[in-house]
């Protein structure tokens, strides 16, 4: 019998695969069915550091208004709780997961500063959440920010987070960083106890028409695993870290993969979207029927068989490998000539 359970943020798990944050942890069916297709732990959809200001500002201007005063029209004034309060929001659905599943939940924030609203880390520890998170979408616009600066963003955030809580904290990384290797260090250093590899960044498109930058969603695809399998690889035996790569899994192939290059989980989130919570079933079953036929008794035994300190030719890593594939490239029949 193949042993699919593994190590991830201090916890055992009962496979590797971990549903990312999305829509589906918000509806208790969705996640129960992840649960009992194999998921070994469930991310919850994000809080959002807008969220956490809007409900703030609601409840301060609530504050104000009944200080203020405005005479009968006092009596029309709503009560706080009738304010949409997308924290109280989370922190039910956190605790309902809680109850509901067997299985690690592990909360998410998302944000770019150090302000207060990450307070509510604490809150989230409260409720029950096995695990954080971090996921710091940021976008190094300012031109003049250096490259330092930005990682010390993502080290500060870090710092601010751990003064409130004692559950493991996992960053969530861009893959934009001109030394992952040395960020995920300086992470390890600062108290993270993993990193996932990597973020994706929605990109705006532009409408030809209205001249408007206009938001645009593109779910992933398997091609995207490759960046993340190439850091995996190379940080697996390298760092104290636990190790999740997340985008563009979406096959047992893909994660069979990940775990080879050195991973401890694969988060999976487009391929669930577009075909459903027993997808994971698949793809549970065949890691498991691949592991039978390849002779791997465990996840443990195959994770980081093929990292970059024990691949057969860990140059493929680097640079030889981006001048084998440049020579080795034919064109279709037809194309050049």
């Amino acid at each position: 019998m193949v042993d699919l359970s593994t190590d991830y943020l201090g916890m055992e798990l009962k496979t590797p695969l971990v549903p990312s944050a999305s829509p589906l942890s918000r509806d208790l069916d969705s996640a129960r069915r992840l649960e009992d297709a194999g998921a070994g732990a469930l991310v919850m959809y994000s809080l959002f550091e807008e969220e956490v200001r809007q409900a703030e500002e609601s409840t301060a201007r609530f504050l104000h208004e009944q200080a203020i005063g405005f005479g009968e029209a006092d009596s029309f004034l709503p009560e706080p709780d009738s304010y949409i309060n997308n924290v109280d929001a989370y922190l039910e659905q956190l605790a309902r997961l809680k109850a509901a599943l067997d299985i690690p939940v592990i909360a998410s924030l998302n944000g770019v500063s150090d302000a207060g609203w990450v307070r509510y880390a604490r809150l989230l520890e409260e409720a029950g959440a096995d695990a954080l998170e971090l996921n710091v979408y940021y976008i190094a616009a300012d031109i003049h920010q250096s490259a330092a600066e930005v990682e010390s963003r993502y080290i500060e955030m870090l710092h601010a987070v751990r003064q409130q809580v004692s559950l493991p904290v996992a960053m969530k990384l861009s893959s934009q960083f001109s030394s992952v290797g040395h960020l995920a260090g300086s992470l390890e250093a600062a108290g993270a106890a993993g990193v996932v590899l990597f973020n994706r960044f929605y990109q705006p498109d532009i409408d030809l028409e209205t001249r408007e930058v206009v938001p645009s969603l593109t779910l992933s695809s398997s091609h995207e695993t490759l960046l993340r399998i190439h850091w995996a690889a190379i940080l697996h035996g390298r760092t104290r870290l636990a190790l999740a790569v997340s985008g563009g899994f979406h096959t047992a192939a893909d994660s069979l993969k990940a775990i080879m290059a050195g991973a401890d989980v694969v988060q999976l989130c487009s391929v669930l979207l577009q075909q459903g919570p027993e997808e994971l079933g698949r793809i549970h079953q065949g890691m498991l029927e691949w592991m039978e036929a390849h002779e791997y008794d465990s996840v443990r035994q195959m994770r980081g068989c093929v990292s970059h300190r024990n691949a057969i030719d860990p140059a493929a890593y680097e640079r030889a490998n981006y001048v084998k594939v440049l020579e080795n490239y034919t064109a279709p029949r037809g194309v050049w000539r």
